[in-house]
């Protein structure tokens, strides 16, 4: 066996793999997703608290690790981080946003496009019929803008051939097109974690624990609407950076199973 085939049977969810390895696999990365949920980047609006360097890392768990291993990992490591001094912000919810994006990712590139996108569409939907859903921002001149419009262009790629396409191009041997591929798919990720994120907030602080009148939704919605697409994009586009780099320079086999 070569060192492409064993690093792809090292970081690849493999169904020959052992309990043993995959508690191992899972422990591994669980310490890795642990630190980096202790590594604080931008503020969240309207709770106290921040998102984590973890957020960049959980579509590549998903990529890598497939969704049950990659899952499990996000699980385990984000109760560790709580137990290491990071506060809990969704009632102990708190790893629910990047399990969704990790186990989507895990089950495309299992190429279960159409369970992923009936997903994807019923949390979209979940989120609009919420009556504290700010559904759009007016702007100057009667222009009316979706407060999902990045989640609806995201939703369009992953319907699309286009989604299929990136798949191929970060499972081929060929690594030409593999930061496209990365590109697209860590898109798609991040921004189902973030509309898993949102469905969280709005419902444990407007509703659960009441902590955010109903009258203060709007202010809060339209802050995060300007700074979302901000903050997803960067995610997405480190993300890529640092899959190309653990991509290229391990020699990962990236043939699906």
């Amino acid at each position: 066996m070569n060192r492409r085939n064993r690093m792809g049977y090292v970081l690849f969810e493999n169904k020959s793999l052992s309990n043993n390895s995959s508690l191992a696999l899972i422990s591994f990365f669980a310490v890795i997703y642990t630190v980096l949920r202790l590594i604080p980047t931008f503020p969240m609006i309207g709770a106290t608290g921040t998102f984590s360097a973890s957020d960049v890392v959980s579509p590549l768990y998903g990529l890598l690790l497939g969704p049950y291993i990659g899952g499990a990992s996000i699980i385990l490591g984000t109760f560790l981080s709580i137990v290491f001094g990071r506060p809990p912000i969704f009632l102990g919810l708190d790893f629910l946003p990047a399990l969704v994006g990790a186990v989507a990712l895990g089950l495309l590139v299992r190429r279960r496009f159409h369970l992923v996108s009936l997903f994807y569409s019923i949390i979209i939907l979940f989120f609009l019929v919420n009556p504290l859903t700010l559904i759009s921002v007016n702007f100057p001149y009667g222009m009316v803008i979706p407060f999902n419009w990045l989640h609806f262009i995201a939703f369009i790629i992953l319907i699309s051939p286009l989604s299929r396409k990136a798949l191929n191009w970060i499972t081929a041997d060929s690594s030409k097109y593999l930061p496209q591929g990365l590109l697209i798919l860590c898109f798609i990720g991040t921004m189902m974690q973030h509309l898993t994120g949102a469905i969280l907030f709005e419902n444990i602080f407007g509703f659960l624990l009441a902590e955010i009148p109903a009258d203060g939704w709007p202010a809060i919605w339209t802050t995060i609407f300007y700074l979302y697409p901000i903050e997803r994009i960067m995610i997405t586009v480190i993300a890529t950076i640092i899959g190309s780099a653990l991509f290229t320079t391990l020699g990962i086999s990236r043939k699906t199973r």
